[in-house]
């Protein structure tokens, strides 16, 4: 037997609240989500003091309503990440794509990197792992490498850069010790980032569905986000990564995503990874 709910939740809220979600994110909501939608939402109609989904929907309609519109995003956003997740696509940076880079970039010796949907910033802490032990490839070079997310909470965990030591277990020894250190304080039992990780590192709250407003990047890491959205949505998100890229730049998405039959400005030289060749 289903428990009653705290709060009224009908249909024609969750097609309110998923419309918009859409119209802010693109990622498409399917009918399966009508629970999730609730428990995650729920708070927030409890933390604004309001008696039901109902309520909730006019109060977003009112134009006063963009911090709420925040907080709508940032509780119905996935974020499941770790340290070096689909390793095969760092050993691909690390062994190919940045010696790569060092011949196409030699004249101006730059490397921009971005991890768009970067999360609570495990994938960009990875990269720079990668990026620190290709110091003597990339030495007097100026490498920098953006972190975006739409969630503005994951993004200030990413910049803590603070974990449970469960999330550090599966990071080979070597790594470490040479980026992490123990907690203290109040951080006690977690591990913290070390500072050369954040060297050369960019944090900000990016709408992937806005206009990108980036500099041209070289590699662009944007994984397990694209299989959210719709086909028209995916072809227009890969037309601004491939505008934002330099000639013959990287694409990397994740393992069950695909650029088949949605667009024609990649090509696939790799296990999920891509070349832009328009």
């Amino acid at each position: 037997m289903t428990a009653a709910r705290e709060y009224e939740f009908t249909r024609r809220d969750f097609d309110f609240l998923r419309r918009l979600s859409n119209q802010h994110t693109g990622i498409v909501v399917t009918d399966d989500k009508f629970d999730m939608f609730y428990s995650r939402l729920a708070r927030r109609v409890r933390a604004l003091g309001l008696g039901s989904f109902a309520e909730y929907c006019n109060y977003l309609e009112h134009p006063d309503s963009d911090t709420e519109m925040v907080e709508l995003v940032n509780a119905l956003t996935t974020n499941l990440t770790s340290f070096f997740r689909e390793n095969h696509h760092f050993e691909f940076l690390a062994g190919t794509a940045l010696p790569d880079l060092v011949q196409r970039n030699r004249s101006s010796r730059k490397v921009r990197i971005w991890s768009a949907g970067c999360s609570t910033g495990e994938e960009p802490y990875s990269l720079s792992m990668v990026l620190q032990e290709s110091s003597s490839l990339l030495n007097g070079w100026d490498v920098k490498l953006l972190a975006s997310d739409i969630d503005s909470n994951v993004l200030r965990q990413a910049q803590a850069g603070v974990y449970p030591l469960a999330r550090v277990e599966g990071i080979e020894k070597a790594r470490l010790k040479r980026f992490f250190q123990k907690g203290s304080g109040s951080n006690t039992g977690k591990a913290r980032v070390r500072s050369e990780l954040r060297r050369a590192m960019e944090f900000r709250q990016v709408n992937l569905m806005n206009k990108l407003d980036v500099e041209t990047q070289d590699i662009i890491f944007c994984r397990n986000v694209i299989i959210y959205f719709d086909k028209e949505t995916k072809r227009k998100l890969l037309d601004k990564f491939a505008e934002s890229l330099a000639p013959n730049g990287y694409l990397f998405v994740g393992h069950s995503e695909s650029l088949h039959q949605v667009t024609d400005r990649f090509q696939l030289i790799g296990n999920t990874v891509y070349r832009k060749v328009r």
